[in-house]
């Protein structure tokens, strides 16, 4: 049976507001039609609805309660929690959940590789003690917040993900999971059509350091072109340690060695001074960087580092993030490379590594199914066309281009090197399938816009229905 995580008594008393009725749950959410037996429903206005309308139907699914404006008026099926603002009042319960935990708690935010950190770190912490993550990519202004409200007070390990889209979004969420722990992944020219370049992104993404709780910690790529900027930006947030990671001899968590395998990288990795080997269960050297921090911020939280390297041999790829297939290809198959949740130059580079070191089977050849990359301002095209250094660097024998900005990379490939440019992902599946031969490494990779993960679900379909057929 759950356990009660919050009552009518300290709901109100968190968010100065007042219970009709009494009541206990034991979730939150603010979706309807995710509503589960026992949560309370938060009821938000957004663009385009307003959740007030939904209250019904949400006690209908089970809620135990409402978080409502108290203008809006009772309603007949349930106990309501009456607040002035329910987005104040969501982050008001999440400053009393924070407030209430006694464990540590982790923020992790980068230009990329935030989620899969993230997720390494959820698999590794729930098996040294109850573990509360943000959802999914749960990571804005109502995503935090709902995160937040979600975490019990016997919680030892809190991690929550903070993203932006816009200079001055960080802030706020990292004063609101005032971290123990402030992690930095990346900064890179992600989302650069709303900054100002790269050193604008830096910006923002060190405003994390802000929430830093009195003793904590800031751990940071050492890699970064900005690692002195980011080392700055914590000393002067009044970090008590400051810590890198990466490949260099000087870092306080360095990566000495790795190797791919059939089952996944090999790492050799340097901790603070203990020389560590384990092994990834997900493919690249990118992946592996993302382990270090990891290991950094478990040791930092007071976990046990030696579990969580020997538990990172579990961790598994999700669906768009890395996640393999065998696909029957005639007589033989071909491996096919799920990359296609989304797409930045860094992104796009680590993917193509992990092509160039993941090695046909006789006969076949490495091919890249790349969309467009969006958001990157007014150098689209350049960025773009340079990818074909890229590609011809590390021997990628075939591109297949899908979208309107990969018509800069088309004209700069070479022509041995295309397999086709397509306008959309709809019209990517068929000259793909018509090129295959068994032994062919593919992988596919774009900005979610784009959608190609289409393509690998209609790969996967025919490959279901029937064997597919190439033409070598």
């Amino acid at each position: 049976m759950a356990a009660v995580l919050w009552n009518d008594r300290d709901a109100a008393a968190a968010t100065g507001g007042r219970s009709t009725q009494p009541w206990r749950a034991t979730g939150v959410a603010f979706d309807s039609r995710q509503v589960a037996p026992g949560d309370l429903f938060v009821a938000l206005k957004g663009e385009t609805t307003d959740g007030h309308r939904y209250v019904d139907k949400a006690f209908a699914g089970g809620a135990a309660a409402a978080m409502v404006a108290d203008r809006a008026g009772p309603a007949a099926r349930g106990p309501l929690l009456l607040v002035p603002d329910t987005l104040a009042g969501l982050n008001d319960l999440a400053r009393a959940a924070r407030s209430r935990c006694a464990g540590r708690v982790c923020a992790v935010t980068g230009s990329v590789g935030k989620t899969g950190t993230k997720e390494m770190l959820r698999h590794v912490l729930k098996a040294q003690g109850p573990t509360q993550v943000s959802e999914k990519s749960f990571n804005n202004h109502v995503g935090t917040p709902l995160s937040l409200a979600r975490m019990p007070a016997s919680t030892a390990f809190g991690v929550f993900e903070l993203g932006t889209n816009a200079p001055g979004e960080i802030q706020p969420l990292a004063e609101l999971v005032r971290p123990d722990v402030a992690l930095i992944t990346a900064i890179e020219l992600v989302h650069g059509a709303a900054f100002d370049g790269a050193a604008g992104i830096a910006e923002e993404k060190t405003a994390i350091f802000s929430g830093l709780a009195a003793g904590g910690t800031a751990i940071v790529n050492g890699d970064s072109e900005f690692v002195g900027y980011q080392v700055e930006r914590a000393n002067a947030a009044g970090a008590a340690r400051v810590v890198t990671f990466g490949t260099g001899d000087d870092h306080d968590v360095r990566l000495s060695d790795w190797r791919l395998d059939g089952g996944g990288t090999v790492i050799a990795a340097d901790v603070h001074g203990r020389h560590i080997e384990y092994r990834l269960g997900v493919w690249g050297r990118h992946l592996a960087i993302n382990s270090l921090a990891v290991l950094a911020a478990v040791e930092a939280m007071g976990g046990d580092v030696a579990a969580a390297a020997a538990a990172l041999a579990d961790v598994a790829a999700p669906c768009g993030r890395g996640l393999r297939h065998r696909v029957a290809l005639g007589s033989g198959e071909i491996l096919l490379i799920d990359e296609s949740y989304n797409c930045s130059p860094v992104a796009l580079r680590a993917a193509l590594d992990v092509l160039k070191a993941t090695a046909p089977a006789a006969g076949g050849r490495r091919i890249a199914v790349i969309g467009d990359m969006l958001e990157l301002g007014g150098d689209s095209a350049r960025i773009h066309a340079a990818f074909a250094d890229e590609i011809v660097s590390r021997d990628i024998d075939l591109a297949l281009l899908v979208g309107t900005e990969v018509a800069h990379l088309t004209s700069a490939l070479p022509a041995q090197r295309r397999l086709d440019h397509v306008a959309a992902a709809a019209d990517a599946l068929a000259p793909l399938v018509e090129a295959l031969r068994p032994g062919d490494v593919v992988m596919v990779k774009g900005s979610r816009r784009i959608g190609l993960e289409t393509v690998v679900e209609g790969l996967l379909a025919r490959a279901e229905r029937q064997p597919l057929v190439g033409n070598g």
